[in-house]
């Protein structure tokens, strides 16, 4: 007899997501809420249309677990990248300071024809990243173990 696997069964391992449309981006938006990197772990290859950056992902996934456990709460490193990008605009952010550490709140997609739009990934700090895509394509990958978080704590955002 085959067990049905269960959500929990996917707990421990690292997340790879793949966002094809706005619905799945949604997903990956909740996924990369308050991750965090320096300007420097971000890149565009506009020979090869791609997008990439190394954040420091906050584990939403496994808080409940780490709160019936008492141990901390935990970031991992994931990778994200976004196809079939054409230009990149930036707001808020000095790109020359490869060490300023952004965090970003949320990402959406704006349509415009065929397909064709603007990824927006809002950061802290009313800093923005806009991607003008062809179509959405986008993968998002862990690929550390992951870690105790720095400050111990879930992120809040007052209101």
């Amino acid at each position: 007899m085959v067990d049905d696997a269960k959500f929990e069964d996917g707990a421990e391992k690292p997340l790879r997501l793949k966002a094809q449309d706005a619905d799945d981006l949604v997903a990956i938006s909740a996924v990369l809420q308050d991750a965090v990197l320096p300007v420097s772990e971000m890149q565009f290859q506009q020979g090869e249309q791609r997008f990439g950056m190394l954040a420091n992902r906050f584990r939403w996934e496994d808080v409940d677990a780490a709160n019936a456990s008492k141990r901390p709460v935990e970031r991992v490193q994931a990778v994200v990248v976004f196809d079939s990008v054409v230009k990149v605009r930036t707001s808020g952010l000095d790109l020359k300071d490869k060490e300023q550490v952004i965090s970003v709140l949320s990402l959406a997609f704006q349509a415009s024809e065929e397909g064709a739009g603007t990824v927006v990934l809002t950061l802290a700090g009313d800093g923005a990243i806009a991607l003008d895509v062809e179509c959405v394509e986008i993968t998002l990958k862990d690929v550390t173990r992951p870690y105790q978080a720095p400050s111990g704590k879930v992120p809040t955002h007052p209101a």
